[in-house]
């Protein structure tokens, strides 16, 4: 059914005039991490004067950040006293387990945000700005700042994803993990089943990121290191597991296609590949961090896209997969697709 038209006296020219000003919303965002605002906040509700002093910084700077930050909803204020909304204090306060400003430094890095500058060129040519392939050049020195500083937000997600990729299976599993990065989806595997051999795949210096980490979770004697591109070298096998997160996305359908079938080849008739993906609908408009993940791609990755289900599931089938379905990740924009070898 079309749309009645509106009239001219209730149009506004606001959402134009937001988005054009939306840069100062990311721009708040990491000067209050880079302040310390969230742990000046933790230390208890106070007036700008007070975490003027907290933070090193002059109070009317202080005043008219804390005003912008709640506004935008993510700190609170109440008769000139501001304090930590729910969120702030569990995702931005350095004193909670689950705190992820970390990810400021990877997803706020100069390299990512020139790239708007270029955005029309971008848009005109189809690819990114960024020298060469952009951010799936060979040893990309990009990805141990992932691997560091990303962790903190995949972290949630490692247990769900290793419950669905294992799915009850018990006794001796292999698991390769491509692109392994942090480490951590492994690590979910190994945790989940005290017998699961999991075999990493990335750039050595990305590896060392989750070696350490695979120590610290205490499954380090079963984490093994294949360092080198996920499209050359010999995987090995055959595997009970495959994990694929966060990488289809970098990469157009017949490159991936091309990999999907290299991990097919190593893996054990019945076996089993998990993807971790941003999927939108259908229409690519929904749901809406799933289906934006797609400008992230076009103007950080030469090819790269955010795939819906019915094309991730033409990818499976072309590598010899079937009976793929998907599973949403509660309360994160991912979900996982998985393959039966």
């Amino acid at each position: 059914m079309a749309t009645a038209p509106q009239s001219q006296e209730s149009l506004s020219p606001a959402v134009i005039f937001d988005l054009l000003n939306a840069h100062h919303r990311t721009a708040a965002l990491q000067a209050a991490i880079k302040l310390d605002l969230f742990r000046a906040l933790g230390e208890g509700p106070s007036d700008a004067a007070t975490l003027a002093q907290r933070c090193s910084a002059s109070e009317r700077g202080i005043r008219i950040l804390c005003d912008f930050l709640t506004i935008n909803g993510l700190i609170e204020k109440e008769n000139g006293i501001y304090k930590h909304s729910p969120t702030s204090a569990a995702f931005l306060d350095p004193r909670s387990p689950m705190c992820i400003a970390s990810i400021s430094k990877f997803l706020g890095k100069p390299e990512f945000l020139d790239t708007d500058v270029h955005l029309a060129e971008i848009v005109r040519t189809g690819r990114t700005s960024l020298p060469g392939e952009g951010t799936v050049n060979p040893d990309d020195p990009v990805w141990v700042d992932f691997a560091h500083s990303m962790a903190p937000m995949m972290a949630p997600m490692a247990g769900p994803l290793g419950a669905i990729a294992l799915d009850g299976l018990t006794g001796p599993v292999r698991v390769l993990d491509i692109a392994s990065g942090h480490g951590l989806f492994g690590i979910a595997t190994a945790k989940h089943n005290p017998q699961a051999q999991v075999t990493a795949v990335d750039w050595q210096a990305v590896l060392e990121v989750a070696k350490t980490n695979a120590f610290k979770a205490g499954v380090g004697d079963r984490f093994h290191l294949k360092p080198g591109s996920a499209f050359d070298v010999e995987y090995g096998g055959p595997y009970d597991v495959a994990l694929v997160t966060n990488f289809l996305h970098h990469f157009d359908i017949r490159r991936n296609v091309e990999l999907l079938k290299k991990v097919r080849a190593a893996m054990r008739p019945g076996g089993r590949v998990a993807t971790l993906e941003f999927v939108p609908n259908e229409d690519r408009v929904s749901p809406p961090m799933a289906a934006s993940f797609a400008m992230i791609m076009l103007t950080s990755t030469a090819t790269g896209d955010a795939y819906t289900f019915g094309e991730l599931e033409s990818m499976y089938h072309q590598a010899g997969f079937h009976d793929v379905t998907m599973q949403a990740i509660p309360r994160s924009p991912h979900s996982v697709i998985i393959g039966i070898a």
